[in-house]
């Protein structure tokens, strides 16, 4: 008994540590709360693909994240081009970032899981309905909604590997 309790604590404690790396040697990195901020900000996430004939797709969408269970989460049609691919080959590239004259950014790889339970869709899409929209009385999030109860909106959660950060803006040239 006191094994299996260990081990459940050291798997909970692991699993609270995102691995966050500077992006480059050259341009300084964020710190974590500078990674979170960023990542439960309202910036797109860009969500590279690879298709069926080995081309890459990027894919701008709306994203929230889960500080606690460290996934990223999106609703989209079960028919999408980034379901189908993802479906084929879950390994995934994601990139959130700025894009300002001093960009910074979190970007990362990761795995992703499909979820086709209603109610755990409809969940997480109100989630980011509200973080986007402010309201789930939106058509778009209306849409979601009632897209996740038929069956034809899916969740993609992404488990990320780590994250990679950079920020321009604390660049010191001397």
């Amino acid at each position: 008994m006191v094994q299996v309790v260990r081990n459940f604590f050291l798997v909970v404690y692991c699993k609270m540590i995102m691995k966050i790396i500077q992006a480059s040697s050259e341009i300084p990195g964020m710190t974590s709360e500078e990674a979170y901020r960023m990542l439960e900000s309202k910036m797109y996430l860009r969500l590279a693909t690879i298709d069926e004939q080995g081309w890459p797709n990027i894919h701008p969408v709306w994203f929230y994240y889960d500080r606690i269970k460290e996934k990223l989460l999106l609703t989209t049609s079960k028919h999408a081009k980034k379901t189908q691919n993802v479906r084929d080959k879950p390994s995934i590239y994601f990139s959130v970032d700025n894009g300002e004259t001093a960009p910074k950014g979190v970007k990362g790889r990761g795995m992703v899981t499909i979820i086709e339970d209603s109610s755990k869709t409809i969940s997480e899409g109100n989630k980011i309905s509200m973080k986007y929209l402010g309201t789930l009385d939106h058509p778009v999030a209306k849409m979601i909604t009632e897209g996740a109860k038929k069956g034809d909106i899916v969740l993609i959660e992404i488990s990320p590997k780590f994250f990679s950060t950079w920020d321009y803006g604390k660049v010191q040239y001397k």
